[in-house]
C-alpha cells in the first residue's frame, strides 16, 4: 500500500509576516485611500518605503507580492506602480486597474 504523506500546513508558509514591522501599523500607510494623487501618494509611498527599508522580512514580502500579483499597497518596499513595471521588464503580461 502506498505511504500517504499530509501536505505542509499553509500556515507556516506566511509565519514570516509575524516578523514584518509593518504588523502593528495602520493598513493606510501602505495603502492608499480612493482617489489619492499626487504628491500625497509619493509622500505616502515613501513613508511605507521607509518602514520596509529596514524590516526583516523585506525579501519574503516582496516575492510574496509579485508571486501573488498583489494590485494594491506597498509590499517589501515596491509600490503598486513599481510592481507593474517589474512585470513589464519581465515580460510578463499585466492588467492594469482602471
Amino acid at each position: 500500500m502506498a505511504e500517504i504523506t499530509a501536505p505542509a500546513p499553509l500556515a507556516a508558509e506566511w509565519d514570516w509576516q509575524f516578523a514584518g514591522l509593518c504588523r502593528d501599523l495602520s493598513p493606510e500607510i501602505f495603502f492608499h485611500p480612493e482617489g489619492e494623487r499626487g504628491s500625497a501618494r509619493r509622500v505616502r509611498d515613501q513613508n511605507a518605503k521607509q518602514v520596509c527599508k529596514d524590516c526583516p522580512v523585506l525579501l519574503q514580502c516582496r516575492s510574496h507580492a509579485l508571486a501573488a500579483r498583489e494590485p494594491y499597497g506597498v509590499w517589501g518596499g515596491m509600490s503598486e506602480d513599481e510592481r507593474l513595471a517589474f512585470y513589464e521588464e519581465q515580460g510578463i503580461p499585466v492588467r492594469r486597474a482602471s
